[in-house]
């Protein structure tokens, strides 16, 4: 028997956080701030980052999302942001099954 499964809207990021820190919570937020060829998610898409490694939103996917969430844990620990790169060359990409290479940059920053 299937049951019908109501989808919500995904909850605005930067609303996300601003709940967070209202509760007490230590955050860091994650914002895309470049990208060449092919990338997941365009330039002001946002993930925030919890003390606790919670999160929502998203700057990419799969491992990119879990290195972004990895950076976040030292950014709120240290208070210092970082600027981080991920890409895939041309070649690459066709290895792993990707139609073409691309590039993102991700600025993670504490809040509060």
């Amino acid at each position: 028997m299937l049951e019908s499964v109501q989808s919500h809207a995904p909850l605005d990021p930067l609303m996300i956080a601003e709940e967070w820190l209202e509760a007490g919570k230590e955050v860091a937020i994650a914002t895309v701030v470049e990208t060449w060829g092919s990338a997941p998610r365009p330039v002001g898409s946002h993930l925030v980052i919890d003390a606790e490694g919670h999160f929502e939103g998203s700057v990419s996917g799969g491992c990119v999302e879990g290195a972004v969430v990895a950076e976040a844990a030292e950014v709120i620990a240290d208070g210092k942001p970082r600027m981080l790169e991920f890409g895939v060359a041309d070649e690459t990409a066709w290895r792993v099954g990707l139609s073409c290479g691309g590039r993102i940059k991700v600025y993670v920053e504490r809040l509060g």
